[in-house]
């Protein structure tokens, strides 16, 4: 299942691969619905979007991207986990933000002052995900968190450090286009 729903979600968490950030996905939601939030987690790798391409964007939309793009712009807060896949953002996350920012008028709009946590899972460091992923969201106008986590198989992401993340993100104000339900 690529969604999973919850009444009046006010998080949304992201999980750019199906492994071990899944799992730290998983525990982002855990630690929003332990402080009472309406939690949901989409796994990215679940959903079936072509590569996007000029060709494939001529036969229109795929099946799934505006809904795809509803849920994103029902949570007001999103956390974002993703694997370094060389040095950079795994293709399935690039993806899906190609194929969201074709499918309406005013793409920045789902992003635009948007409050988003970065974390990361990676046997290659994390960090330069990380800062490709800060760069790009900051770009399409979303709203960084400073803090950012990153962990790997020798340093796992401590539970402390979870919880600071969801209530720094708590803490700035929700996007003006959010409707509280996803």
């Amino acid at each position: 299942m690529a969604y999973t729903e919850s009444m009046d979600c006010e998080l949304l968490v992201i999980s750019a691969s199906n492994g071990e950030n899944l799992k730290l996905a998983e525990r982002f939601a855990s630690s929003g619905r332990q402080r009472g939030m309406g939690v949901a987690v989409l796994d990215l790798t679940a959903l079936e979007l072509p590569l996007f391409t000029p060709r494939a964007q001529a036969l229109g939309l795929p099946p799934g991207i505006s809904h795809l793009n509803q849920q994103l712009a029902a949570a007001p807060l999103w956390v974002i986990c993703a694997p370094e896949y060389n040095g950079g953002i795994p293709p399935v996350l690039t993806n899906a933000i190609a194929w969201l920012s074709v499918q309406g008028d005013d793409f920045r709009s789902l992003f635009n002052s948007r409050p988003v946590v970065i974390a990361s899972h990676s046997g290659g460091g994390g960090h330069n995900v990380l800062t490709a992923l800060r760069l790009q969201l900051a770009y399409l106008g979303a709203q960084v968190v400073g803090r950012q986590l990153v962990s790997n198989s020798k340093a796992a992401a401590k539970e402390s450090s979870i919880d600071d993340l969801i209530e720094q993100l708590r803490l700035l104000p929700p996007p003006l286009s959010s409707s509280v339900a996803c």
